[in-house]
């Protein structure tokens, strides 16, 4: 008998409020890295707060609606339970950013990386997160 093949888990990829931006503006980068996760059968994770910060007019922000509409993105709500694991967060690491917190934490239950223009901040909150620089 062969080896056992062990089959990949398609990545499950949160996004900060400037990975959002960054697909608003049409990026050659982040488009090609979600067509990337997409091919591999992967899912989005978009904190709500996150697209609050990032949404302005969807009348003008084309790209980033049909983003957050399509099959592959879940946006996350700011419920009880994550707002009190945002908490905790921000308690133990002496910050204050609550969207901050529910991005690390949303990828922390997605366990994938997060896609983020925040490497400094995010870093605080989790320094062995897996944080992929837009």
């Amino acid at each position: 008998m062969g080896k056992a093949r062990t089959v990949a888990k398609p990545p499950e990829v949160t996004l900060d409020a400037g990975a959002l931006i960054a697909i608003d503006r049409g990026d050659r980068r982040m488009i090609a890295m979600l067509d990337q996760v997409v091919a591999q059968g992967g899912r989005f994770h978009v904190p709500v707060g996150a697209l609050g910060q990032a949404w302005r007019d969807g009348k003008r922000q084309a790209m980033l609606a049909r983003f957050a509409r399509s099959a592959e993105v879940e946006v996350v709500p700011l419920d009880g339970a994550l707002a009190r694991a945002c908490g905790e967060l921000l308690a133990a690491t002496d910050t204050s950013d609550v969207i901050d917190a529910s991005v690390v934490i949303v990828g922390r239950s997605a366990q994938g990386p997060i896609f983020t223009s925040d490497l400094e901040d995010l870093a605080r909150l989790d320094p062995k997160g897996a944080l992929v620089k837009v």
